[in-house]
C-alpha cells in the first residue's frame, strides 16, 4: 500500500527536512517544478536522492507538456505546444499524427532518463477560445482532432515507457475563469458536455489510458460540488458510467478552484472520499504538512494502481542521446519542425 499524497520541493537539492518529510507514509511522490532544475545531470542527481531517502517506492512527476508548459528546459528538447499540432492536422493529417507520436515519444524518453516516472499529459480539454490557462494547451476545439492527435501522443508515451494522464475531466475549455485563482462556473447540462467535452476522455478511457485528472470546475446543473470534489463525477459517471480502473489524481488542492471546506486535511478528505486515489498539494508547505499530520490513514493507494504510473526505464540521459531510436525520432521531429 501507498500513501496518497504528492508534494512539491523547494528547490534543485534536497533538503534534510524533505528528507525526512519524504519518509512519512501518506507521501506517494513528488511534482518537481522550473525552479527543481537546472541541468539533466542535476536533476537526474535530485531524483536519486529522492528514491534514496526511503526504503519503498516513491513516484517522481512533472508537467512536461510541451510549449508554455515544459518544466524542464535546457539540455532538453523543446517540444511544440499541442496547439501547433493541432494546426498542423489541419493542413497535413497523417504528418500531424506520426509528428505527434514522435513528440510523445521525446517527451517520455527524456523525463523518463533523467528518473522522472510521469508527466501530467497530455491535456484532453477542448480549446474553445475561451480559457487562456488551456489556450494552445489543447490541441484543438474538435473532439475528434482532440482523441486523434491525444491517442497519437498517448502511443508515443507508453512506447518510450511512461504511462499518460489525461486532464481536465470533463473538459476545462468552456470556462472564462483560471481556476488556480477562482472557482470557474459551467452551466451546461450533462448532454452538452457529455456531447462534447467530454467526448476526448469517453474514447481514451476505452483506449485505456491509465491517468486522469479532475479539472477543479463546478457544474451546477449537474452537481453542486466542483469535479475534483464530486462522487456524482468521479464515482458515477467516471468509474460507473465511463468504466474508469485506472488512477484518478487531483490538480492541485492549493488551487483557489479547490477552495472547500474549513481548511486543507478538510479538502484532502474530501477529494479522496469523492473518489480521487491520490492528491497533489503544492507550493504551499504549510498545508502539505497539515494534511500530512492529520489525514486519516483510511485512504491509502494500493499497489496495483499505483504501479499503472510508474516509469519504465531504459537509458540514462547520455544513452538516450546516443541510442539508434533516439537518433531516428530526432532527425525526424527536427527535419519537420
Amino acid at each position: 500500500m501507498h500513501g496518497p499524497i504528492i508534494l512539491d520541493l523547494v528547490g534543485p537539492k534536497l533538503q534534510p527536512d524533505e528528507r525526512e518529510l519524504l519518509q512519512h507514509p501518506l507521501v506517494a511522490g513528488v511534482i518537481l517544478f522550473a525552479r527543481n532544475y537546472e541541468s539533466p545531470q542535476q536533476i537526474t542527481q535530485l531524483c536519486h536522492d529522492i528514491r534514496a531517502s526511503r526504503k519503498t517506492p516513491l513516484l517522481i512527476t512533472v508537467d512536461q507538456e510541451g510549449g508554455r508548459v515544459q518544466r524542464f528546459r535546457q539540455g532538453f528538447v523543446q517540444l511544440p505546444s499541442m496547439g501547433q499540432l493541432g494546426k498542423l492536422y489541419q493542413q497535413d493529417k497523417e504528418h500531424a499524427q506520426q509528428l505527434t507520436e514522435v513528440v510523445g515519444w521525446l517527451l517520455a524518453s527524456e523525463v523518463l532518463s533523467v528518473g522522472v516516472d510521469l508527466s501530467f499529459a497530455p491535456v484532453l480539454d477542448l480549446n474553445k477560445q475561451q480559457n487562456t490557462v488551456i489556450g494552445d494547451r489543447a490541441f484543438h476545439q474538435d473532439p475528434t482532432i482532440v482523441i486523434t492527435l491525444a491517442h497519437a501522443l498517448i502511443k508515443g508515451m507508453q512506447q518510450a515507457g511512461m504511462a499518460a494522464v489525461g486532464k481536465h475531466f470533463p473538459g476545462h475549455g468552456a470556462v472564462t475563469v483560471d481556476s488556480h485563482l477562482g472557482m470557474p462556473i459551467d452551466q451546461r447540462t450533462f448532454p452538452e458536455v457529455a456531447n462534447d467535452d467530454l467526448l476526448p476522455f469517453t474514447k481514451l478511457i476505452q483506449l485505456g489510458i491509465q491517468g486522469i485528472m479532475p479539472a477543479h470546475i463546478t457544474f451546477p446543473l449537474i452537481d453542486n460540488n466542483p469535479v475534483g470534489f464530486s462522487s456524482y463525477w468521479l464515482q458515477k459517471i467516471l468509474r460507473g458510467q465511463l468504466a474508469f480502473s485506472g488512477v484518478i489524481v487531483s490538480d492541485d488542492l492549493n488551487m483557489q478552484g479547490a477552495a472547500i471546506g474549513t481548511d486543507y486535511t478538510s479538502r484532502a478528505e474530501a477529494a479522496l472520499l469523492a473518489g480521487c486515489d491520490m492528491i497533489l498539494i503544492c507550493n504551499n508547505r504549510p498545508a502539505a504538512l497539515q494534511i500530512l499530520n492529520n489525514l486519516s490513514t483510511n485512504h491509502m493507494l494500493d499497489s496495483q494502481k499505483f504501479a499503472l504510473l510508474q516509469g519504465r526505464f531504459t537509458f540514462d540521459f547520455t544513452e538516450l542521446h546516443t541510442s539508434a531510436i533516439w537518433k531516428e525520432k530526432y532527425d525526424y521531429f527536427r527535419s519537420t519542425n
